[in-house]
């Protein structure tokens, strides 16, 4: 089954899904961060956009170099060291939850929460601050909360059976 199918079914069924994900290498895990947040810094154009054309003080390609190195550099970092954390809070609870189990649950809600970012990011650079922004805003959070919680039960529940 290819990416976007997988997101589709992400949104009905969070923990069977990444439950189906489990053999993937690091490797690839690296690739679909990197993929995600390349979507993530697309999904950033719009609000630029617009910031730079009611501020011209500073230009868009400006705000896009930042964006680019906030996205694309220190997001993967982040991501991992927060998947290092959770693997280490795992651990201490003792859920047999893996290290790759954590990353594949945070790197996968991130990407299936993806398309709700890019609405996000549309709505911001055209219709700018407001009530509609904010229960976007809050949808984008709220489906990524929701997909690693489950991401991450049902890994742990997988790693359980396992031992």
């Amino acid at each position: 089954m290819g990416l976007i199918p997988r997101i589709l079914q992400t949104w009905r069924r969070p923990g069977t899904t990444v439950r189906g994900l489990t053999g993937l290498p690091d490797a690839a895990l690296l690739a679909l961060l990197i993929g995600t947040m390349a979507l993530y810094f697309v999904a950033q154009w719009p609000a630029h956009a617009r910031a730079a054309a009611l501020d011209p003080s500073v230009p868009l390609n400006a705000r896009l170099g930042g964006a680019l190195l906030a996205t694309l550099f220190l997001m993967p970092l982040i991501v991992m060291a927060l998947a290092g954390i959770v693997h280490l809070a795992a651990r201490l609870l003792g859920t047999g939850l893996s290290g790759h189990d954590s990353r594949l649950a945070l790197i996968w809600a991130l990407a299936a929460a993806a398309p709700l970012m890019l609405l996000t990011g549309l709505a911001q650079g055209l219709a700018g601050p407001g009530p509609a922004l904010t229960l976007l805003r809050i949808a984008t959070g709220a489906a990524f909360l929701l997909f690693w919680g489950a991401g991450l039960r049902a890994l742990a529940q997988g790693a359980k059976a396992r031992a």
